[in-house]
C-alpha cells in the first residue's frame, strides 16, 4: 500500500469526510447518566471495558446479571471486578492512566452505550460485600466518575448480524481453548510444559466452578 493513501492530518481527514455530524448524533451524548441511559445500563449483562496505560491498551470483556454494573448517581458507576485469569491489565494500566471507556451491549438490541470517564479502584468493605455472590467476596470495585454517556445507533451490529442465530458460529468448528493455548506456547518456544487436551477436558467445569 502507498504511504501516499495515508490520512495523517486533521486537514485531510476533513477533506475524507466532507460530511458534517448529523444533528441527531451531538445530541445523543450527555455528561451524566439520564434516565434513559440508566435504563440501558440496568438492561446490560456485558461491558467492553477499555484501558491504557504505559504498556499499551487493554480490552476487556465484562460481564454478569443485567445491571451488574451499577448506577451509583448520575455521574458514578460502579463495576465489580469478578474472578478472571489475574493478569490485572485493565487495572494496572488504570493506577497509571485513569481514562477509560465502557462500551455496554445488551443481547436482543442493535443499539449499544458508549460511557467515557475516570477510574479508580477501591477495596470498601462494604461495597464488596454488596456486590457479593453465593458469599463470595470481591476482591475490588472500580468507581467511575463520568465525563461523556452517548448511545450508539444500530447500523454495526446489524450489519454484523450479531444477534440474528443463523449468523452464530459453531464453537466446534474454531480451535479449542487448550489448542490456543498451546498454539501460543509453542509460538513463543516456551517450554512451559501444558496439556491442551486435558485443558479442554475440564474446561468446563473449571469455568463453572470459577465464575465468582
Amino acid at each position: 500500500m502507498s504511504d501516499r493513501h495515508l490520512i495523517t492530518s486533521l486537514e485531510r481527514l476533513t477533506q475524507v469526510y466532507d460530511v458534517a455530524p448529523a444533528p441527531a448524533s451531538l445530541l445523543k451524548e450527555l455528561p451524566i447518566i439520564n434516565d434513559a441511559y440508566r435504563a440501558l445500563i440496568a438492561a446490560s449483562p456485558f461491558c467492553v471495558l477499555a484501558t491504557s496505560g504505559p504498556d499499551g491498551l487493554d480490552a476487556s470483556p465484562r460481564g454478569d446479571g443485567p445491571g451488574f454494573v451499577r448506577v451509583a448517581d448520575e455521574r458514578t458507576l460502579l463495576l465489580p471486578d469478578r474472578r478472571g485469569n489475574f493478569r490485572l491489565d485493565s487495572l494496572k494500566n488504570i493506577l497509571r492512566d485513569p481514562r477509560v471507556g465502557l462500551l455496554f451491549l445488551i443481547p436482543g438490541v442493535g443499539e449499544t452505550l458508549r460511557v467515557n470517564g475516570r477510574a479508580m479502584i477501591t477495596t470498601n468493605p462494604e461495597l464488596l460485600a454488596s456486590f457479593a455472590v453465593d458469599d463470595k467476596p470481591l476482591r475490588s470495585v472500580l468507581r467511575i466518575t463520568v465525563d461523556t454517556v452517548y448511545f450508539q445507533c444500530a447500523r454495526a451490529l446489524a450489519r454484523s448480524k450479531l444477534w440474528d442465530p443463523g449468523s452464530h458460529v459453531d464453537r466446534k468448528s474454531l480451535p479449542s481453548t487448550g489448542t490456543l493455548t498451546t498454539a501460543a506456547r509453542d509460538h513463543k518456544g516456551d517450554a512451559t510444559p501444558f496439556d491442551g487436551e486435558a485443558y479442554d477436558a475440564f474446561l468446563a467445569e473449571r469455568q463453572k466452578s470459577s465464575l465468582y
